[in-house]
């Protein structure tokens, strides 16, 4: 039961607009289909003559030198990946292998298609700003050819006066060396082992060999020394290293230049599980009890098949560790963590059924094993489905959730309920009208009639709200929080 409120919202768009920007490219490794071909590439380019190759390649950094900060290593990485088709007995010149890098390398345009699903945090670095203003980074979903998705940055300063200022886009835009060795734990990894049904005599074989914290190459050692020697079922074993090669690719660290913007910084799929994309980073500032500030975003890895739910951690937006979120109830999209423990627990909202909100608690962060209904649709503009748009935002009122909700003609709009702060499991009110629907001008794109977001911030008492618009651009839009809670229906049973 709720009790009616008429009070008529207030919210004001902004008009700041972020558009994707196809001159910002990066660069991918360019293979044909037929890795047949590779040999016969390679050949050409060596039998080209020293002043053909010298030249042709002096072509090139002129052509692409100065869209990238460094193109030299960048063929060089690419050359590295070639090693298996490169001939046995053959000296290759600098020319030479820069040449066969290059060939092997293509720009991608990761913003080219759209600009969507954006999040909002505070910067880790406050510093050097005028009084009462926040910097912050916002986080958004940029897509490109086949509409492969990455995670990209802005960063800029919201004013007291709640203006923005973003700051100026860097020439360049780099994606990350993935550490060379990582480190595991050998108690995580056997535990989503056999979460997936693939703990065997096997692994159990590999896993008491190694250390608590073992390396990446450690791990492959002891299955090479396996497959030289079988002692198990030769199509056992095969089965079982692949499921244990996919769940260390899943889980790696990367990290990018310090000294860089924010905004050359681009998280583009790496792992075979994130092939067709990295989809809606939820990202949130997270207060650990005893004080110490970490940034996580749970986002979705999709490889055009399934989706699995990963998580990101970092304290400096230069760093970052993505790991598997585990658990039974680790499913599905739209996971949006709260911004500290509730009763010594984590917490986190979920959606199981692709229809309901839920929430669950966890004493450990990377596994999530029972979740309980807390929304159903209840009104026409979400009656198709109902889910999160990030994080909660903590109020002295209670915790402020914006959701999303699906009506007719699958039209995607934006609304806010409050959950008790000690029990954030009851929800306290709830908006009976959405918040934020697509007018005239956002509801024309890649998918039509869409408002989204993936995370908001509370700053002056305002309810900043960063959204997509219609699955290509991403505006922000503002309301008063005291304003939205007085409008909010309070639920009384």
């Amino acid at each position: 039961m709720q009790v009616k409120n008429h009070q008529k919202l207030k919210i004001e768009r902004k008009a700041n607009k972020i558009i994707g920007d196809t001159s910002r490219v990066i660069t991918r490794l360019h293979l044909p289909d037929d890795r047949r071909r590779i040999s016969k590439i390679i050949q050409r380019i060596m039998r080209l003559s020293e002043t053909a190759a010298q030249n042709l390649l002096a072509q090139i950094m002129i052509d692409f030198a100065g869209r990238h900060e460094n193109i030299g290593h960048i063929f060089e990485r690419n050359l590295n990946e070639l090693k298996e088709y490169l001939p046995r007995d053959a000296r290759l010149s600098k020319v030479q292998e820069a040449l066969i890098g290059a060939y092997f390398t293509k720009e991608y345009a990761i913003e080219s298609a759209a600009l969507f699903n954006p999040s909002i945090v505070p910067h880790p670095d406050q510093s050097h700003i005028s009084k009462g203003s926040l910097r912050f980074v916002m986080s958004l979903r940029a897509t490109g050819e086949g509409h492969i998705s990455s995670i990209v940055f802005r960063s800029g300063v919201l004013d007291r006066h709640n203006t923005f200022r973003f700051d100026p886009l860097s020439d360049f835009v780099e994606t990350p060396d993935l550490q060379a060795d990582p480190v595991y734990k050998r108690s995580l990894f056997q535990h989503k082992l056999n979460e997936m049904e693939a703990g065997n005599e096997i692994s159990a074989y590999i896993f008491n060999q190694l250390p608590e914290d073992f390396t990446h190459n450690e791990l492959m050692g002891k299955i090479g020394m396996l497959y030289a020697r079988p002692q198990f079922s030769e199509t056992i074993q095969t089965r079982t290293f692949e499921i244990i090669r996919w769940l260390a690719d899943s889980n790696y660290e990367v990290a990018f230049h310090a000294d860089h913007r924010i905004s050359e910084r681009v998280i583009f799929p790496v792992s075979k599980n994130e092939s067709r994309g990295i989809e809606d980073a939820r990202f949130v500032q997270f207060i650990d009890d005893n004080g110490a500030v970490v940034y996580f975003a749970t986002y979705t890895a999709y490889n055009g098949v399934t989706i699995l739910p990963q998580l990101i951690e970092t304290k400096d937006f230069v760093k970052f560790n993505i790991l598997t979120l585990n658990g039974k109830a680790a499913q599905n999209k739209g996971m949006a963590l709260f911004p500290r423990k509730i009763g010594g627990r984590y917490a986190m909202l979920s959606r199981q059924d692709g229809e309901n909100n839920q929430i669950m608690f966890s004493d450990n962060i990377h596994f999530w094993q029972k979740s309980q209904i807390i929304q159903e649709p209840e009104y026409p503009w979400e009656f198709f489905q109902i889910g999160n748009c990030g994080s909660p935002l903590e109020t002295d009122k209670g915790w402020i959730v914006l959701t999303h909700g699906v009506g007719p003609m699958r039209q995607y709009c934006i609304g806010a309920m409050l959950l008790d702060l000690e029990n954030p499991s009851k929800v306290i009110a709830r908006l009976d009208e959405p918040l934020l629907a697509p007018h005239e001008k956002e509801r024309e794109g890649y998918v039509p009639n869409v408002v989204y977001s993936c995370g908001a911030i509370i700053y002056n008492n305002r309810l900043i709200i960063p959204y997509a618009m219609s699955d290509i651009n991403s505006g922000i839009a503002t309301v008063e929080v005291d304003e939205l809670l007085s409008c909010m229906q309070v639920v009384t049973s």
